[in-house]
């Protein structure tokens, strides 16, 4: 912990600098006799605790804590003071110190009270530093399932989501982004692992999905060519030679289709969620 003293008694600072640093508690990291230069220097240094006098001329504690904990509510103050008037004391709680110490000064209770003070601030940074991963964790599942919904989204647009190897496509399409790899990095038989069914049986569902957006992708070709859906995944899925292809097949002008290329599809696909 790093400590600051502000105390109009100069003995009372160097009794409180030895109590903190002989038991280690921390590092005194600065101190004043005055309250007005000691609010600057505070602000300035940032420290985890400050034990403060509470009658001091210029500025008193009860004031002192009050302005810098609206500018840095992070900062624990710890009150020190001879005054035992209860509505000083109550009012110094208010402020939002931890704990009042009464002088004279007691070694055991300024040891204890610091400690207490050090424990909490601890185990507020640990929570909020749990927070912190359960932050970055929701919001790392959130962007994978907007991404998720953007494959869905895609799909549906080359009417495909009525076709049994779509669920395996979307499936796999979710590992890769979950693991951040691409669809070349990793064999198709490992990607089955997450998927019921055997690596061929996938396969060939995947490739008839694929093999159906193809032809519902030539047939918008065929309707309007400058079409934005047109434009942006004949290329992207599939290559336009076998987009050209298939709609020759629709009309008519040759015996068969154009082909899907797997990695192509995937690579396209994930690429256009992100």
């Amino acid at each position: 912990m790093r400590y600051y003293i502000v105390d109009d008694d100069i003995n009372v600072v160097k009794i409180l600098s030895n109590i903190i640093e002989d038991n280690n508690l921390g590092e005194v990291i600065g101190c004043d006799n005055d309250g007005d230069t000691a609010y600057k220097e505070i602000l300035a240094n940032n420290p985890d605790i400050v034990l403060v006098d509470l009658l001091m001329p210029k500025l008193d504690g009860n004031t002192l804590v009050k302005e810098i904990k609206a500018i840095r509510p992070k900062i624990n103050f710890i009150m020190i003071s001879q005054v035992s008037d209860h509505e000083l004391i109550t009012e110094s709680y208010e402020s939002g110190i931890e704990f009042f110490i009464n002088k004279p000064l007691n070694k055991i209770e300024v040891e204890k009270v610091a400690n207490k003070v050090a424990q909490k601030i601890r185990l507020e940074d640990m929570v909020n530093n749990i927070r912190k991963v359960f932050k970055d964790i929701g919001g790392q599942e959130e962007e994978e399932q907007d991404k998720t919904k953007e494959i869905k989204y895609i799909l549906s647009m080359l009417g495909m989501l009525g076709e049994k190897g779509t669920n395996d496509i979307i499936n796999i399409c979710a590992y890769l982004i979950n693991a951040k790899k691409s669809y070349d990095e990793c064999a198709i038989d490992e990607l089955c692992k997450y998927l019921p069914d055997n690596s061929k049986t996938v396969k060939q569902r995947m490739r008839r999905a694929m093999k159906e957006g193809l032809t519902n992708l030539a047939n918008a070709g065929l309707e309007d060519y400058l079409g934005d859906n047109f434009q942006r995944y004949s290329n992207m899925l599939f290559d336009f030679e076998n987009v050209k292809a298939e709609m020759d097949y629709i009309r008519g002008k040759r015996n068969g289709g154009g082909k899907v290329n797997m990695n192509k599809f995937f690579e396209g696909l994930i690429l256009l969620c992100e």
